[in-house]
C-alpha cells in the first residue's frame, strides 16, 4: 500500500491534510493509502498552538479574521470546501450545531467569542483541532490515518526508492514513498555573538535568554523587582510583558480617565526594552473595511511576478522587488485616500492615478507628484518613516524618552482607531496583496519579513494600552531605537544604551531576546532538519530551497526531489505568519493545494491507478478515514483489520483519549 509521511501536525501540517481529503476522491482513483502525522504535540494547535500554554496569550488576531478553510477567493486546481472562521466556529459552538471543547475554561472562552476579539490561543488550539478531525473525517475510504506522538530525527533512501523515517524510540524506521516536512516554528542554535553573551552570563552567574518561543522560555531567572534588558518590542516582547506582569499575578483596573492602570504583585522585574525601531509594532486597526476596495494587484501581479522568476541569476530584493511593492503600496494608500476622503487631495483621482502610474518608485517625480496632491503630510505614503518612526530624534534623557515613546504609542492607538486614517488599512491589503506575489519568488530576505509584521502583524489595541499602564507605572522603561548590548566584563553586567538618548545607559544582570530565532537549517535544533542539510540546497538565509510549483526540496545540483517536499517558514517558499485572512486568496492555500495535488498523483502512479478523466475531485464532503495514534479512538470505514499504534501512551482502550 503506498505510504505518505507528513512530518509536523500543527497548523501547516493540517491544512495540507484539509487539502489531500479534498483531492484524494479525483486524484488517488480509489487507491489506499497509510497516511501518518508525525508531531510529539497533538495534531491540529502543534507546538505553538497547543492548549497547554497560559491562558493569558492570546491571537494577534480578530477572530472574523482568521480561517483554516479555503473559500472562493482561492486560485487552486483543486476543489474548494468552505469551512467557518474562527468567529463562525464559536458561534456553532454557542447554537450546538459542534461540539464544545472539552475544558470548562476553553468552552467559556469559545461561548463568549465575538468577530471583533481577540481569541485565546487555547480557544485557537480547539478551532485547529475541530479542523483536523473534519479534514481526517473527509478523507475518502480506504484512507487511513496514523498518529505517531513522537519526534521525526533523520530521512533516508535514495531518491528513486522508497524513503525512511526514523522516529525517537523506535528501533525500525517507517517506510514512506512520499514525505512531507511541515514542521513549522523551530528553536535554532545560538549564532556566534549571542553564543558570546550566554558564555558571558555563565561566567558572570547573569540571565540570558536566546531568542525562542516565549511560551517555551524558563522566566524564573528574572527576579523581582531586578533591571531586565529586552533586545525587540514584537510580538515575542508583548508575550514576555504579559508572562512577567499579570502572569506573576498583577493586575489592570479602570483609572478616572479611562484607561487601564497596573496595580503590581511586587513579583515583577522592571523591563528596560528596546529594538533597532525603538518602538512596538504599530496596533491592529480597530475598524472594518466600507465602501471601494483597491483594484489589486495593480503594479506587482503575476504577470510581474512571472518576469521576475525568469530573469537569469539572484534576485536582490532592494533592486528587484521593492520598486514594485513599493509602487503597489502606495497605490492602495492612495487609492482609499482619493476616493473616500477626497476633500484632503487637490486633484481628482483619475488624472493622479495616470501620473502616478508614469512615475517609478521612490522617485523625485513621484514625490513632487505626492506633495503636490496631497497637502497633508500625513496623508502620504512613506514607507522610509513608517519603518525608522524615530529616525533622527534625540531625547535629552531616560524621563523625556518615556513621555516621548509613550505619546508615539498613544497617537498609533488614536490612529489605528480612526476612520479617518482609513488608507493605512489599505495599506494592509496592499501588503497582503504582495505577500501573495512574493511567496513564489524564494527567499526575499529578513527586512520585508520585519516590515510585513510590523506594519500588519502587530499587538491587539488592548495589549498596547497595557504597555502604556505599564510604562506609567514604571514596570516598563523604553530604551529607543538602534539598540545596543554589550558585556561589561570589569563590572559583570550587560550595559544597553540607544541612538534615541545619547548618554543614557542601562545595567543589568539580566538580557533577553525577545524575538523567534530565524529560521536556519544548519542551525535549527530539530535533528531532522539539520540532518538535511548537507543534501538539499539552502538560501544564503540559510532556508530550504524548494521549487515554486509544487514545493519539492531542491538538490545542491537544482533539482526537485521526486519524493520530498517541505512547507512552511523553514523554506524560501515561506508564506506570511499569521493565520489566512478570508476573501485573501491566502498563498499558504495555494502551496497546500500544490503540495497535495502533486503528491497524491504520485502515489496513485505508485498504487498502479489508472489516472481518473477528470481529477478535480468531488466538493462536497467526503467519507471519513480512520485514526490509530496514541491513545486515540480507532475508527475505520476502509479495509478492515487493525492499524499500527506506535506512539507514546499506545494501548489505550479505543474510544478514549
Amino acid at each position: 500500500m503506498p505510504s505518505l509521511v507528513v512530518i509536523g501536525a500543527g497548523p501547516r501540517g493540517t491544512g495540507l491534510l484539509e487539502r489531500i481529503a479534498a483531492n484524494a476522491p479525483g486524484l488517488l482513483a480509489g487507491a489506499r493509502l497509510d497516511l501518518h502525522l508525525v508531531d510529539p504535540f497533538p495534531p491540529g494547535g502543534g507546538r505553538v498552538w497547543r492548549h497547554d500554554q497560559s491562558p493569558l496569550l492570546w491571537m494577534n488576531s480578530m477572530a472574523e479574521d482568521v480561517t483554516a478553510f479555503t473559500d472562493a477567493s482561492v486560485r487552486t486546481e483543486g476543489p474548494v470546501r468552505p469551512g467557518p472562521t474562527l468567529a463562525q466556529w464559536a458561534a456553532c459552538v454557542r447554537d450546538g450545531t459542534v461540539p464544545a471543547p472539552p475544558d470548562p475554561a476553553t468552552a467559556g472562552e469559545v461561548r463568549a467569542l465575538t468577530g471583533r476579539s481577540f481569541a485565546g490561543r487555547r480557544v485557537q488550539s480547539a478551532y485547529l483541532r475541530w479542523t483536523y478531525e473534519q479534514a481526517v473525517a473527509a478523507l475518502p475510504p480506504g484512507v487511513t490515518v496514523h498518529e505517531h506522538r513522537r519526534r521525526a530525527l533523520r530521512l533516508s533512501g535514495a531518491r528513486d526508492a522508497r524513503q525512511h523515517v526514523w522516529l525517537e524510540g523506535l528501533a525500525a524506521p517507517l517506510p514512506a514513498d512520499l514525505v512531507v516536512l511541515a514542521l513549522g516554528h523551530l528553536p535554532s542554535a545560538p549564532d556566534a555573538g549571542q553564543s558570546a553573551l550566554a558564555r558571558f552570563a555563565a561566567r558572570h552567574r547573569l540571565a540570558y535568554l536566546p531568542p525562542e518561543f516565549t511560551a517555551d522560555s524558563d522566566l524564573s531567572a528574572l527576579r523581582p523587582g531586578e533591571p531586565v534588558i529586552v533586545r525587540g518590542l514584537g510580538l515575542a516582547f508583548v508575550d514576555l510583558m504579559v508572562l512577567l506582569t499579570e502572569g506573576r499575578g498583577g493586575t489592570y483596573a479602570t483609572g478616572r480617565d479611562g484607561e487601564p492602570v497596573y496595580r503590581p504583585s511586587g513579583r515583577e522585574p522592571v523591563l528596560y526594552a528596546g529594538s533597532r525601531r525603538g518602538v512596538p509594532y504599530r496596533s491592529k486597526i480597530g475598524y472594518s473595511w466600507e465602501g471601494e476596495r483597491p483594484p489589486l494587484p495593480r503594479f506587482f501581479g503575476p504577470a510581474e511576478a512571472a518576469a521576475l522568476r525568469d530573469r537569469p541569476g539572484p534576485l536582490d530584493f532592494r533592486r528587484d522587488l521593492w520598486p514594485l511593492a513599493g509602487k503597489e503600496l502606495g497605490f492602495a494608500h492612495y487609492h482609499r485616500l482619493f476616493t473616500a476622503h477626497p476633500e484632503r487631495t487637490r486633484m481628482p483621482w483619475p488624472a493622479f492615478e495616470e501620473r502616478y502610474a508614469s512615475c517609478a518608485s521612490g522617485s523625485a517625480e513621484l514625490l513632487a507628484l505626492t506633495a503636490a496632491a496631497v497637502p497633508g503630510p500625513a496623508d502620504r505614503f512613506d514607507p522610509a518613516a513608517l519603518d525608522h518612526p524615530l529616525a533622527g530624534r534625540r531625547f535629552t534623557g531616560a524621563d523625556a524618552l518615556q513621555r516621548g515613546l509613550r505619546a508615539h504609542i498613544e497617537a498609533d492607538l488614536a490612529r489605528r482607531h480612526d476612520p479617518r486614517h482609513s488608507p493605512d488599512l489599505a495599506v494592509f491589503l496592499g501588503l497582503l496583496s504582495v505577500y501573495g506575489q512574493l511567496a513564489g519568488l524564494g527567499d526575499t530576505g529578513p527586512w520585508w519579513h520585519g516590515f510585513f509584521s510590523y506594519l500588519a502583524s502587530g499587538p491587539p489595541g488592548p495589549r498596547l494600552q497595557q504597555l502604556l499602564a505599564l510604562s506609567r507605572a514604571g514596570v516598563v522603561r523604553f530604551l529607543g531605537a538602534d539598540l545596543t548590548v554589550t558585556a561589561d566584563a570589569e563590572h559583570g553586567v550587560f550595559r544597553a544604551h540607544s541612538a534615541s538618548a545619547p548618554g543614557v545607559v542601562t545595567a543589568a544582570r539580566a538580557l533577553v531576546e525577545a524575538r523567534l530565532p530565524p529560521p536556519s537549517v544548519a542551525r535549527s535544533l530539530d535533528p531532522l532538519l539539520r540532518s538535511l542539510h548537507p543534501e538539499a540546497a539552502t538560501t544564503p538565509a540559510g532556508l530550504l530551497a524548494v521549487s515554486p510549483e509544487d514545493g519539492r526540496i531542491l538538490g545542491p545540483d537544482g533539482r526537485p526531489h521526486p519524493r520530498r517536499f517541505a512547507l512552511g517558514p523553514h523554506t524560501d517558499a515561506r508564506a506570511t505568519a499569521a493565520f489566512a485572512r478570508p476573501g485573501t486568496d491566502a498563498p499558504a492555500f495555494r502551496q497546500n493545494d500544490a503540495t497535495a495535488r502533486a503528491a497524491l498523483s504520485f502515489l496513485r502512479t505508485v498504487a498502479g491507478r489508472t489516472p481518473p478523466e477528470r481529477d478535480g475531485g468531488s466538493r462536497g464532503p467526503g467519507t471519513a478515514g480512520h485514526v490509530v495514534g496514541a491513545g486515540a479512538p480507532s475508527r475505520r470505514k476502509g479495509p478492515p483489520g487493525p492499524g499500527p499504534v506506535d506512539a507514546p501512551g499506545a494501548g489505550a482502550r479505543p474510544g478514549k483519549r
